[in-house]
């Protein structure tokens, strides 16, 4: 019990930083301002239904997907970190980047979902948890993490006002940046496997 309880707190502990929901909250903020309350709500169950979708089919199918698709770890690396790229650039410059008027309530719950959520750090951490607890207790991990990150998605509104809106959006443009050298690293590091593989 005592293992199971260990695993459980290490695997959401990992999980739960690799999410970061704190990083999301101004980036949310930012691309749900103006709407009602019940569609921010939606936008941050559509953003954990994709985080938990990505991360639940490669906990039980691991490897087979990379296998059957003939893709690398690597090279998923960076095509998530030339998305998480494009994501840092748009909020830190304030731009919108493929997001029409007719679906601005789409990209949100998506974007934040993948990558910025469950990107390609996120997915390695599943596998690698699987790997070394099986199933069971990663699976746990993985549900109590979307459960805090969907807690503060959805409180997303309230924590913005009490940082403010001044704060919030220094926050969103230095967080972009930071974003945009994340995914440098990213990149790279896919790059670096990629050579030697």
């Amino acid at each position: 019990m005592a293992d199971l309880v260990g695993g459980v707190l290490y695997s959401f502990a990992a999980l739960f930083i690799i999410l970061d929901p704190i990083l999301s909250v101004p980036i949310f903020a930012a691309m749900t301002k103006g709407q009602a309350p019940a569609e921010i709500h939606r936008q941050a169950l559509i953003a954990i239904a994709v985080a938990g979708g990505l991360m639940y089919l490669f906990l039980f199918c691991n490897t087979f997907i990379f296998d059957l698709l003939g893709l690398t770890l690597p090279s998923f690396q960076i095509a998530g970190g030339v998305l998480l790229f494009i994501l840092g650039i748009q909020e830190t410059l304030g731009i919108d980047l493929g997001k029409s008027k007719e679906k601005s309530t789409t990209p949100a719950g998506v974007v934040i979902g993948t990558p910025l959520l469950c990107g390609p750090g996120a997915i390695t951490t599943v596998m690698l948890l699987s790997n070394d607890y099986g199933i069971l207790i990663p699976f746990i991990a993985i549900t109590l993490s979307l459960a805090a990150t969907w807690l503060i998605l959805y409180f997303a509104e309230t924590i913005q006002k009490i940082l403010g809106d001044v704060v919030t959006d220094i926050m969103g443009k230095v967080l972009g940046m930071f974003l945009a050298a994340i995914a440098i690293k990213i990149i790279t590091s896919g790059i670096l496997a990629l050579n030697i593989l």
